[in-house]
């Protein structure tokens, strides 16, 4: 009769942040059997809606993008809370890259001059005032939208390709080799 095998004391789960957040979740949906391309898809698609320019839309805009295409909805949310941070910065460059492709002065929005008009403005009198700094940012995310998500999708693909045979090989094997 074997000993029975010590169990491990509680604490926090093995393996770092990402490896919590992001590797393992993946691993396990590959496991459960998701398919490598609409894992790569679900990526793709949620990090650029997660990337939207305009606070408070991104959650909704994963619903209703991964309701349409049949998008694995824990993911993409648990994804866009990820990339908050990373939209956030990116919110500038947005409008930056819109006033180029527009034509538009350089610098004409910035977010101290945003933030202190939104505290004193109507929403009509902070609109007419900060509009087209909405609509440049818009125009450089969807201008980069498609190019974002090739360039996630198409290297994820071949990727997680890989991590799913090694996850079959992995299970396929005797327990004791």
């Amino acid at each position: 009769m074997s000993a029975p095998s010590p169990e491990l004391p509680p604490g926090p789960p093995a393996g770092g942040f990402w490896r919590r957040r992001l590797l393992d979740p993946l691993r396990r949906q590959l496991v459960q059997g998701v398919t490598p391309r609409k894992l790569a898809a679900t990526l793709a698609v949620g990090t650029v809606c997660s990337l939207f320019p305009f606070l408070g839309f991104t959650s909704l805009l994963n619903l209703a993008v991964g309701i349409a295409l049949r998008l694995n909805q824990p993911l993409l949310q648990g994804w866009n809370q990820l990339l908050g941070p990373l939209q956030l910065l990116l919110i500038l460059p947005y409008v930056r890259a819109g006033e180029r492709l527009w034509g538009a002065p350089a610098g004409a929005f910035s977010v101290d001059t945003m933030l202190g008009a939104f505290a004193g403005a109507s929403w009509g009198e902070f609109l007419a005032r900060f509009g087209w700094a909405g609509v440049h940012a818009f125009t450089a995310w969807l201008v980069t939208a498609p190019l974002v998500a090739a360039l996630l999708y198409l290297p994820l693909v071949p990727a997680l390709t890989r991590t799913a045979g090694r996850l079959r090989r992995a299970s396929a094997a005797p327990a004791g080799a």
